[in-house]
């Protein structure tokens, strides 16, 4: 028989297995006072992490992104706070041994482990999410950038503009107001609308010598634009500037405007200096003073193509006025002077067109197609279509329309086949 006393402290056998039995008063000998305040502080942060959550929730009503942001922060705090306690437990209390292999402790670690992998990912997305609103945000922050460095460079380019206009106005010798002259949308508005009026003054004395001549204009007008549909006879006079403004705008998609010029660097300050220098003066005085300029040049390549031979034989029985044209010159004949005006304003309105940046674009509409209000404008107000054709169609452009930055400045258009009120 073996003693009693030593029993507790000796090892024995289990499936030939040698186990140690720990005393019971090492798992439970801890001190009561620390048991208590470990178990204080865990009750103290689970109201930290109560109320830390309730500020999260109250933070999403009304929606405060800066308050979410701040309760998150605290609740991860609390929450690390809390597994900071539980270690702190576990390693002033170590497990004791089991026999089993499926040890509760360990499968609590295991869970614990997988639920701070869980909240790693929520942070990870959460950061992920944060990384890319910074990034947009730096996005929109180049974008805005680039816009403030278009607006800086187009500041500059008025700025020289103002100050070439002030050098053209001393050297001029008069007061003007080109100082305060800026490329707007407007002043290109305004030199279109001086270009279709020069059009439609021109055409006036051009009607008039014909008629004077003896010309029958409904056969001119049918040779000039066949098959049109006219709601009034005294609306073929749409014809003559649809002919003038054809022959007249030829070639202003190009810098050059079909001139050959050599040895230039075009420049949209060069563009502007050109329309400063001609806004003010006769044009008669530019062409007199410098006749092989480019604008002399445009001035008798147009008139040229604009007044036919024929025509201009039948004005004034010979072709003198022609012919000093094709010499070089620039008679001071009445109808010579009054083709000038019209030059110079669409030469103001090509030089115009090309001072700005990007430049200006022209486009144009060709006849029978479909009238449409987002780029066209009728010449005749208050038309009325046909009950088996409703929709209008172009039988003349009298005017083209224009690309500015943006905007769009109508082509003025004359409907064929429609009504128009009296």
């Amino acid at each position: 028989m073996q003693p009693t006393g030593g029993r507790d402290s000796q090892p024995f056998d289990i499936n030939n297995q040698k186990i140690h039995p720990q005393p019971m008063e090492e798992s439970t000998n801890q001190n009561p006072e620390a048991v208590e305040s470990m178990i204080s502080k865990i009750f103290t942060n689970i109201s930290s992490l109560k109320s830390a959550y309730i500020q999260l929730q109250a933070a999403h009503t009304p929606y405060d992104p800066d308050k979410i942001q701040a309760a998150d922060k605290l609740v991860i705090a609390k929450l690390k706070d809390l597994s900071e306690l539980k270690h702190f437990y576990r390693e002033n209390n170590p497990k004791p041994l089991c026999v089993s292999p499926q040890d509760s402790r360990l499968a609590a670690e295991i869970q614990e482990q997988q639920s701070l992998l869980k909240t790693y990912e929520v942070m990870v997305k959460k950061f992920q999410s944060e990384i890319r609103n910074k990034d947009s945000e730096i996005t929109q922050v180049q974008q805005q950038i680039s816009e403030a460095n278009q607006r800086r460079t187009k500041l500059e380019k008025n700025l020289k503009l103002r100050g070439l206009s002030a050098n053209e106005s001393e050297g001029m010798g008069m007061q003007s107001d080109f100082g305060s002259l800026e490329l707007t949308v407007d002043l290109f508005s305004s030199a279109v609308e001086a270009a279709s009026k020069a059009i439609h003054d021109f055409s006036k004395p051009l009607i008039n010598m014909m008629k004077a001549a003896g010309w029958d204009l409904d056969a001119a007008a049918n040779a000039i634009e066949p098959n049109v549909v006219y709601a009034k006879r005294a609306h073929k006079k749409y014809t003559f500037e649809s002919h003038i403004c054809q022959k007249m705008f030829t070639g202003f998609q190009q810098e050059s405007f079909s001139l050959i010029i050599e040895d230039r660097m075009a420049t949209e300050e060069s563009f502007f200096h050109q329309y400063l220098a001609l806004r003010e003066v006769d044009p008669l005085d530019s062409v007199c003073q410098n006749p092989d300029s480019d604008f002399g040049k445009f001035c008798r390549s147009k008139y040229l193509v604009v007044v036919h031979p024929k025509m201009e034989a039948s004005f004034f029985g010979n072709l003198d006025q022609r012919n000093h044209v094709t010499d070089g010159g620039h008679p001071r004949t009445p109808f010579y002077l009054a083709f000038l005006k019209l030059a110079k304003s669409i030469w103001l309105l090509h030089r115009l067109a090309y001072s700005y940046d990007p430049a200006v674009k022209i486009f144009q509409v060709k006849k029978e197609c479909e009238y449409s209000e987002t780029y066209m404008k009728s010449v005749v107000n208050n038309f009325s279509t046909d009950e088996n054709d409703p929709k209008p169609r172009v039988g003349l452009m009298v005017m083209p329309g224009f690309w500015i930055d943006g905007h769009l400045i109508h082509c003025q258009v004359y409907l064929t086949g429609v009504k128009f009120a009296e």
